[in-house]
C-alpha cells in the first residue's frame, strides 16, 4: 500500500435521534443519524410516518396540478 493515501480509521460513536447510541469504526469520531435499527419501522414492525419538511404535501400538490390538467384536456 502507498503511504499517506488512506484516511484514519478511528472509533466512532453513532447517535440516533431516538437516543440510541453505539460504537463502530469510521473516518470520523462522531456521527448523528435520524433513524436507526431501534426506531426504524421495518425492524420494529410499527408503522411510523416520517414526513421530512413537508415532502408528502409537496408531492400531493404537484400531483393534483398534473391530474387537474389532464382532466381539463379530456
Amino acid at each position: 500500500m502507498k503511504a499517506n493515501t488512506h484516511p484514519n480509521y478511528v472509533d466512532c460513536t453513532v447517535t440516533c435521534g431516538c437516543g440510541n447510541s453505539f460504537e463502530t469504526k469510521a473516518n470520523v469520531q462522531e456521527l448523528k443519524i435520524e433513524i436507526c435499527n431501534v426506531c426504524h419501522p421495518f425492524y420494529t414492525g410499527n408503522q411510523k410516518f416520517v414526513d421530512a419538511a413537508g415532502r408528502v404535501d409537496r408531492f400531493k400538490r404537484k400531483f393534483a396540478k398534473k391530474s387537474a390538467k389532464t382532466s381539463q384536456e379530456s
